[in-house]
């Protein structure tokens, strides 16, 4: 038997951006261009009051615009064909985008959190009144978003990541109010370093996020939930295959997994059928979205080939 390899995806098309909805794009538009204008409204506001709160809700609207600028370039990308150079298209520009501002962002987070407690230590001024306006804003800004994503198609999970984005910048604003009320009534000034403190630690739970999943994908580390000795293991004990071995698999972006695995047929097993078994198998098991196959003759020495 000779040495083949196959792609399991013959016969079908190798784009491997996910689908997109003018209706979901658009929505996203509208509320990136809301979230990071308001963004800039908060962060002056927040330097107009002296509300570190508001400067710390202001990055974390900062890190959700991003990260909606980063689900618009994913719909963007996945209508880019790709060409001989890239066969995989330009996917990987938004995990870089969002290394770069995970990274960022913990230098935000480590500019707060230092300025909070040169307030904590030395109490300032914060004018409560502007800073209880700029909150009801954003308050309201975030609902609207919140809304206009909740109409968009079911489904679509860049969607559903950026509400969730928007529903945690709508905590922070109710954050933000209730400290600006309470500054109000108790004229205790501490309530907005501390408030800011908390914010930030939405930031860099979320900017930490970031940074991890976006070196996971650039490392081609395998995916979260998927052992790779394992998989091995269990497809050797498909009655068709003798041993399977150089298993690989990786993201090419957050939402698209990719593989390569060796094979070699059981004795009267069609080496033919291998390469869409193998891959079903692997597509129902693990969710795998693009696996190529490699059928090797029997006794094929793996660590000599390879």
């Amino acid at each position: 038997m000779s040495k083949s390899e196959s792609d399991a995806d013959q016969g079908h098309d190798h784009d491997h951006g996910q689908a997109v909805t003018a209706g979901n794009e658009r929505r996203m538009t509208f509320v990136f261009v809301f979230t990071a204008g308001y963004a800039i409204v908060q962060a002056v506001g927040g330097w107009f009051s002296g509300s570190l709160a508001l400067i710390a809700d202001s990055g974390h609207m900062v890190s959700d615009a991003a990260a909606l600028l980063l689900a618009l370039i994913a719909y963007r990308v996945a209508r880019r064909p790709v060409d001989s150079t890239r066969t995989y298209g330009f996917h990987r520009v938004r995990v870089l985008a969002a290394l770069a501002n995970g990274a960022s962002l913990l230098l935000l987070v480590a500019w707060i959190i230092w300025e909070a407690i040169g307030r904590i230590n030395a109490p300032q001024e914060v004018l409560a009144g502007p800073m209880l306006i700029v909150a009801a804003i954003g308050l309201m800004v975030n609902l609207w978003g919140a809304w206009v994503l909740s109409r968009g198609t079911k489904g679509d999970t860049n969607l559903k990541g950026a509400f969730l984005h928007v529903i945690g910048d709508l905590l922070g604003s109710v954050g933000a109010i209730a400290a600006a009320i309470g500054i109000m009534l108790t004229g205790w000034t501490l309530l907005d370093p501390i408030l800011s403190v908390l914010v930030a630690a939405l930031v860099v739970r979320s900017a930490w996020s970031l940074v991890r999943d976006s070196l996971r994908v650039l490392l081609q580390a395998v995916p979260r939930g998927l052992d790779a000795r394992k998989a091995e293991a269990q497809l050797a004990e498909l009655a068709e295959i003798e041993k399977a071995g150089h298993f690989h698999a990786w993201t090419l972006t957050d939402d698209t997994v990719v593989a390569t695995v060796h094979v070699t047929p059981a004795e009267g097993t069609n080496p033919l059928v291998l390469p869409q078994l193998v891959s079903d198998w692997l597509k129902a098991r693990y969710n795998i979205d693009h696996v190529t196959v490699q059928v090797d003759p029997q006794g094929t020495n793996w660590s000599d080939a390879l």
